[in-house]
């Protein structure tokens, strides 16, 4: 079965190409979560080198992973880059889980 995975967002004319099954896919993973998690939670040091004991190649390659399911949104400063979750386009396609991630911070 094939599904439009193309959804439009009215309020700014921004394209988002969601899909749920790769939205799931990219937060299966426990780092990817974690760093999702970290991006809601603005009194947690995201994104530190001692958070993730891993390589930079991974640590790219989940970012880029949560990139391409549009679960982040990558902006430029200066000469810095920083992340941000995407809530707009995850609330517009996906009701409620911005709130269930939330709750995963409090526990």
């Amino acid at each position: 079965m094939k599904i439009d995975k193309t959804f439009i967002n009215t309020d700014n004319d921004e394209k988002y190409d969601m899909n749920l099954l790769q939205v799931l896919q990219a937060l299966s993973d426990p780092i990817r979560l974690d760093i999702v998690l970290c991006l809601l939670d603005e009194k947690r040091g995201c994104l530190l080198k001692e958070r993730y004991p891993i390589v930079k190649s991974t640590m790219s390659h989940h970012l880029k992973t949560l990139r391409e399911a549009d679960i982040i949104l990558l902006h430029k400063e200066r000469n810095k880059y920083k992340y941000e979750v995407n809530i707009d386009g995850l609330n517009q396609h996906f009701p409620g889980l911005i709130e269930l991630l939330k709750n995963q911070i409090m526990k």
